[in-house]
């Protein structure tokens, strides 16, 4: 069993090559703004997560249903099939 002393030595055991100047003034989420604005995450819901098993096809599955709306919002009617 370890000791409080033995801990607290051990606690201490710092390599000499580290510069603490750095790291007298912390600033917490400096970098949040950045990193929030060049991502983009959404959680999905367990089953609409097993039903896209990539994010390609969950990107694919979207453009097809922004493709849908959009045709639906502006009136464009489906060309016409030849037979």
């Amino acid at each position: 069993m370890t000791t409080k002393k033995a801990r607290s030595e051990r606690a201490d055991d710092l390599r000499p090559g580290y510069d603490l100047a750095g790291l007298s003034h912390p600033v917490r989420g400096k970098n949040h703004a950045r990193t929030v604005a060049g991502s983009n995450v959404v959680l999905l819901d367990a089953d609409v997560a097993a039903a896209f098993p990539t994010a390609e096809a969950v990107n694919s599955a979207l453009r097809l249903l922004l493709t849908v709306a959009r045709a639906k919002v502006t009136g464009a009617k489906r060309p016409r099939r030849s037979a």
